[in-house]
């Protein structure tokens, strides 16, 4: 299949590094001095299933060279996906797929917004990855994982393709019964887990050796679980105890990227974790009084890292 990974950085770069690993035609869009580490030495990529660079790789920062690809892997964050969407024009035939693999449930409809519905399927990933160095992605843990389907349910021969690509790969990858499922599934644990362990400045290991913030992260969930229901996503009853038993599991260390991101002072997926169960919930009528705590605690951060607030 020809792909391009559109945002090389942790996850696009492993996941689509996977791909040209077993021989698939991928295109990195990439730019700076990432882009230019690429283009000398290779994607690099350091992980816990084995190290492997892919020398030479078909990089640029230019989709418009590369011409239109039978998928599109959206690796941007998901305050990027709309201006993204735009830039993705010249890759786009008239079957292409778009899979956007963005922390959150938003980014299928900001695709739409800008591309129309045709050819935009829901997806995610589960992996802890992310740029060490330029040209350098680092695999930290979490089993590599990736869903994606037609958010009506219609069957999908290209995304048919792509999967049957990502296991001769050796990636656990699934097209889902209900990918709108599996997308809150994911959302349940990324925007709990993300605002408790960024208002703590805490790793999952420090959460789970404090009883009450444990019980934080609990109601945090449950509160997501109700608005989702609210807007007739049909999340399994035991949703939330397997949610919170998976973020028990994970290595002690571990943290997610919107805490990284808030501790460096960079932009975050805020207003598409924690800002979006908030909009949600008052649209639905739901109390979310965790999540909201999560939010505006966050906030002045937030605009801060964006240019908008001084001190």
């Amino acid at each position: 299949m020809r792909v391009a990974v559109f945002g090389t950085g942790g996850v696009g770069g492993y996941f689509g590094g996977r791909l040209a690993q077993a021989g698939e035609d991928v295109f990195f869009i990439a730019r700076g001095e990432h882009l230019r580490a690429i283009q000398q030495s290779g994607l690099r990529v350091e992980s816990v299933l084995g190290d492997f660079t892919i020398h030479p790789a078909q990089a640029t920062s230019d989709p418009g060279q590369v011409g239109t690809v039978d998928a599109v892997l959206l690796g941007v964050k998901a305050w990027q996906v709309s201006q993204a969407a735009a830039a993705m024009r010249p890759l786009l035939g008239p079957a292409t797929i778009s899979v956007p693999l963005q922390n959150g449930v938003d980014a299928s409809a900001q695709l739409s917004a800008v591309l129309g519905q045709a050819g935009v399927l829901g997806g995610l990933c589960k992996i802890s990855a992310m740029v060490a160095a330029p040209g350098l992605i680092c695999h930290l843990g979490v089993e590599p994982y990736i869903a994606f389907g037609e958010l009506d349910g219609r069957s999908n021969p290209l995304a048919e393709r792509l999967l049957d690509a990502f296991k001769r790969a050796g990636v656990r990858a699934q097209i889902p019964p209900d990918i709108r499922v599996a997308l809150w599934e994911k959302f349940l644990f990324i925007a709990a887990f993300s605002g408790l362990s960024a208002v703590t400045r805490a790793p999952a290991g420090a959460l789970h050796g404090q009883p009450e913030l444990w019980r934080m992260l609990e109601r945090a969930m449950e509160e997501i679980y109700a608005v989702a229901r609210a807007r007739r996503v049909n999340l399994p009853d035991d949703a939330v105890a397997r949610t919170v038993a998976f973020v028990e599991g994970l290595p002690a260390g571990s943290t997610p990227s919107l805490m990284r991101d808030i501790v460096a002072g960079k932009p975050s997926e805020l207003d598409y974790q924690s800002g979006a169960v908030v909009r949600m919930g008052q649209e639905a009528g739901i109390p979310v009084p965790v999540n909201t705590f999560f939010y505006y605690s966050l906030l002045p951060q937030e605009i801060k890292a964006r240019g908008k607030l001084n001190g």
